[in-house]
C-alpha cells in the first residue's frame, strides 16, 4: 500500500512538472496565470465522465470520454458566439450540474435495486 501511494505521488509530480514545462514553452515565456481556472475544467470533465466526487467509484475511460464531451459543449457555446466568457463558464457549469444529477440518480437507482 505504501509503495502504491509513493508511486502515485511520484507520477502525479512528474505529470505536474511536465505540464508546467509545456505550459512555459507554449507561449515562449513563463506566463504564470495561463492555466488558472483549468482545474475546474478538469474536475468538470471527470464528473461528466462518471466519477463520484465523494470517491469510491469511477473509471479512467469515463474521464477520457468526459473531456471531449465538455470541450464539445464549450465549442458549441463558442460557435453561438453571443455569450461572454463568464457566461460560457456558467453554461458549462450548468451542463455539468445536469450531468451530475443524472449520474447521481442512476447510481441511486442501481443501489435501490440491489437492496
Amino acid at each position: 500500500m505504501a509503495r502504491t501511494k509513493i508511486a502515485v505521488y511520484t507520477l502525479s509530480g512528474l505529470c505536474a512538472g511536465l505540464a508546467g514545462a509545456l505550459n512555459a514553452a507554449w507561449p515562449v515565456s513563463g506566463v504564470t496565470f495561463l492555466g488558472s481556472g483549468m482545474e475546474l475544467e478538469a474536475i468538470s470533465a471527470v464528473v461528466i465522465g462518471g466519477t463520484l466526487l465523494t470517491g469510491g467509484f469511477g473509471f479512467v475511460s469515463g474521464s477520457l470520454v468526459g473531456v471531449p464531451l465538455l470541450k464539445v459543449i464549450q465549442n458549441v457555446i463558442n460557435r453561438i458566439g453571443s455569450l461572454d466568457f463568464a457566461y460560457q463558464q456558467a453554461v458549462s457549469g450548468a451542463c455539468v450540474a445536469v450531468v451530475v444529477v443524472v449520474v447521481a440518480q442512476t447510481w441511486l437507482g442501481r443501489r435501490r435495486r440491489m437492496l
